[in-house]
Order: structure tokens, then C-alpha cells, then sequence
């Protein structure tokens, strides 16, 4: 998998975190929009900044802000082995659509292999979120989904103009 989309897929955490921690996810609509979920994550830090912006809100203490950063740290290094082994299924795709002749059923066999790669990643993710939320106490999780409706709020006007 190419390092931006393992840092995409680990963008989508801070959504996720933020949705598993307020227990909101249920009510979740699908998709995130143009620049929702993975666009927050950064290579060097908990989710550029987000992660940490949301852990000052709710005064998370040293050792909560340390636990969910080991948390998404093991989760960096756990993605990143998947890295080559996703370049090599997109490089092959991309061999597939440039041939002479398509062969459809190559090119949604190898489809099949990249989405068990994503949802691999996925439940990764999903696992780290769920360790993350379970670091914070419920009232931290409370004032979490309060920051995440409000931010929701501001996004929706910004779309509907």
C-alpha cells in the first residue's frame, strides 16, 4: 500500500475515534465527505494536530494522551507492512488496464485482493479506536461528541452555501 493511502486509511481514525468514543456511530451517514476522515491523519503526529486538539478540549492527562498514542503508533507500524505488497497489487492493476487486451477477470480478481488489503486495514483501525476510546472516561467521551456535533454542525453550513 502506497505510504499516502496507509496515511489515508489512518486519517480515517480520527473519525473513527471520535465516533467510537461518543458512541455515535450507529447514526453515522455513510462517507465523510471531500474532507472528512482522511485528511486529518498526519505522518509524524496523532492526526496533525486533531487528535491532540480534541485530548487538550477534554484535559486528558499524560497518561491517557501517552496510551492512545502508543495506541496509533502500533497501528502505523502494524499498516505500514502492507505497504509494498499494496504498491505491487496497484502496479499490477495498472498493468491489467494498459494491456492489449482487458481481462476483466484478472483485473476484478485483483480488485478482490486490494478490498481484503482496505478492509484488513479497516478493522486495524477500528480495533485502535476502540482502544483509544476506552483510554478516555465517559465524561471525556461525552464532550467529545459534543465538540464532533458542533464540528459536524459547522461543516454542514459550509456545504449547504
Amino acid at each position: 500500500m502506497k505510504a499516502f493511502q496507509i496515511q489515508n486509511l489512518l486519517r480515517v481514525a480520527t473519525v473513527s475515534v471520535a465516533l467510537a468514543v461518543t458512541g455515535v456511530a450507529a447514526q453515522a451517514q455513510p462517507g465523510h465527505g471531500p474532507r472528512g476522515g482522511p485528511a486529518m491523519m498526519a505522518p509524524d503526529g496523532l492526526f496533525g494536530g486533531h487528535m491532540e486538539h480534541l485530548l487538550d478540549a477534554v484535559n486528558a492527562t499524560d497518561g491517557q494522551r501517552s496510551q492512545i498514542d502508543a495506541i496509533f503508533k502500533a497501528a502505523r507500524q502494524d499498516l505500514s507492512g502492507q505497504r509494498d505488497a499494496g504498491m505491487k497489487l496497484h502496479q499490477q492493476m495498472a498493468a491489467l488496464y494498459t494491456a492489449t487486451n482487458i481481462d476483466a477477470a484478472a483485473i476484478e480478481a485483483l480488485r478482490v485482493q486490494i478490498s481484503a488489503q482496505r478492509e484488513t486495514a479497516s478493522k486495524r483501525l477500528s480495533q485502535a479506536s476502540i482502544d483509544a476510546a476506552r483510554v478516555l472516561t465517559p465524561e471525556q467521551r461525552a464532550k467529545i461528541a459534543e465538540l464532533m456535533k458542533k464540528r459536524q454542525a459547522r461543516m454542514a453550513g459550509r456545504h449547504a452555501g
